[in-house]
């Protein structure tokens, strides 16, 4: 859930906007700088990471790490950014399995970012790297599942409420993006 800074009007899913791969380099830069090596890699992923697709105006960054430890919390705190408190935030399940993260917000003020952290080798790893790359190679799925996403966002405003229509729509796509998965023999990188 948003911080009472973050709170705004209601949802808005805007067609793609070409700054948001160097808004991303602009955090990855400030998340590098926080944790240092502790960063197996910095990945920009979501809906902005993928060209021509609709998306919320928040940046979603996922730092993979070799382990979930308290200092990155502190590392990261020390830097402004904010771990959200809700336990959907520290735990997720992907492909069954239920996995440890965390997630940030932004320092208060600032633009719109997740900070996703996770171990590089989770399964919720890998499902946020695919479904970047599934809709980066599939045009006609990047234009359905944006055109999904304003549809909905028109109709059901409320960010909780969004989230839980999208749920099982995500599930569908991401059935689709291990088949192109299978049959590409796409891996992480």
């Amino acid at each position: 859930m948003p911080f009472p800074d973050e709170l705004g009007p209601a949802i808005a899913v805007v067609d793609y906007n070409p700054d948001w791969p160097s808004d991303f380099n602009h955090l990855a830069a400030r998340l590098q700088a926080a944790i240092g090596d502790r960063a197996v890699a910095i990945d920009h992923i979501g809906s902005t990471s993928v060209p021509g697709l609709a998306a919320k105006n928040c940046i979603d960054a996922q730092i993979r790490v070799t382990a979930l430890t308290p200092d990155l919390v502190d590392l990261l705190e020390s830097a402004g950014f904010r771990c959200r408190p809700e336990p959907w935030n520290h735990t997720e399940t992907s492909y069954g399995v239920p996995c440890e993260k965390l997630v940030f917000a932004p320092p208060a003020g600032e633009r719109a970012v997740n900070v996703h952290v996770r171990v590089a080798t989770g399964p919720n790893t890998r499902y946020a790297l695919l479904f970047r790359d599934y809709l980066r190679a599939n045009p006609e799925s990047r234009h359905s599942w944006g055109a999904f996403k304003q549809r909905l966002a028109q109709s059901v405003p409320d960010l909780f409420d969004y989230g839980q229509i999208k749920a099982p729509a995500t599930t569908i796509l991401m059935t689709t993006a291990e088949h192109w998965a299978t049959q590409t023999a796409w891996t992480v990188e």
